[in-house]
């Protein structure tokens, strides 16, 4: 089962809002479980659990609640646009769940900020999943106008990540 493979199977899990999923071949075993829905669900994700041979746990720790001051200096306070605006923009969405990065590692630059011109192809983050870092490329020419979510944080399938004004 190739991370293509496995990504997939979260993805369906975390759409079909079943509590447990566990698929075991010959070499390979996985187990993904979720929370169902409930008021009191705090939204962070749960622990996944796999093992392949031998064996490997790693829970996963809840991210520490937001702080109401911007913790990365490197992202710079941008004014908001007006949401009528926004329908011009083309969003860059995350393929994946997992975590977001806006650096290579913390002692690079960030792949972009705004104002930064992208084409296609161009790296513009990257995002943990199952300790593994996927680089994500921009499918789309043009300037990042807006950066939706900060440095090193959980993102969702399909959550926007950045604006881009193609003009």
């Amino acid at each position: 089962m190739d991370i293509r493979e496995i990504q997939n199977l979260i993805k369906f899990v975390s759409k079909a809002e079943v509590s447990e999923v566990k698929y075991k071949t010959k070499d390979f075993e996985i187990t993904i479980k979720t929370p169902l829905y409930t008021p009191e669900n705090t939204g962070f994700a749960q622990p996944v659990q796999h093992s392949f041979p031998p064996p490997v746990h790693s829970p996963m720790v809840a991210p520490p609640p937001a702080a109401a001051t911007p913790a990365h200096p490197e992202v710079p306070s941008q004014p908001e646009t007006p949401a009528e605006d926004e329908s011009k923009f083309i969003t860059i969405k995350s393929p994946m769940i997992g975590t977001f990065y806006r650096k290579p590692s913390p002692d690079k630059d960030v792949f972009v900020g705004v104002g930064d011109a992208v084409a296609p192809g161009t790296v513009v983050c990257v995002i943990e999943a199952m300790k593994l870092f996927n680089q994500i490329e921009s499918e789309v020419s043009g300037k990042i106008v807006k950066i939706l979510v900060d440095d090193a944080t959980p993102v969702e399938y399909d959550q926007p990540l950045f604006l881009v004004d193609p003009s």
